[in-house]
């Protein structure tokens, strides 16, 4: 049976920062293992009209301990103060290494992140087990209309 929560594993990547000039880098990776793919979610704030953000994506074999985190070639993109609340969506279909993170770099003026989510996909066993983190965790198939 297809479905979101059945398929996919939904991770919060990164909290929500307030308004600042720092790169966010999430303190540990997405773990690729038993997922083919993995699309990550950038929910932005307010951009203040001179900010610069941007997001890019890194690797590592090992979530950083010995083998540190590289770019993936090509995977920076740029947002604009055009793009306050809007979400950016970047996805890495399989990656070379085991370990997966998405950095939002904040420069010049102020920029607001609301988060950031990881939706891995292309799961080699199913159904899929959601982290502790995720609540409300029901499915519906073809429920008859009444009483919420």
């Amino acid at each position: 049976m297809e479905g979101v929560l059945r398929n996919n594993k939904i991770v919060r990547h990164n909290a929500g920062a307030a308004a600042g000039t720092t790169t966010i880098t999430p303190t540990a990776g997405i773990d690729m293992q038993g997922f083919n793919t993995v699309a990550f979610l950038v929910l932005i704030g307010t951009v203040t009209s001179t900010g610069v953000p941007s997001i890019k994506l890194q690797q590592s074999d090992d979530d950083g301990v010995a083998d540190g985190y590289s770019d993936l070639e090509g995977s920076a993109f740029a947002v604009t103060d055009a793009d306050n609340d809007e979400v950016i969506a970047v996805e890495v279909i399989r990656p070379t290494k085991r370990y997966v993170k998405c950095l939002v770099l904040r420069t010049t003026a102020n920029v607001v992140l609301d988060g950031i989510l990881a939706i891995l996909g292309g799961a080699q066993s199913l159904p899929v087990t959601q982290p502790a983190t995720i609540n409300g965790k029901e499915v519906f198939v073809s429920p008859a209309e009444g009483t919420a």
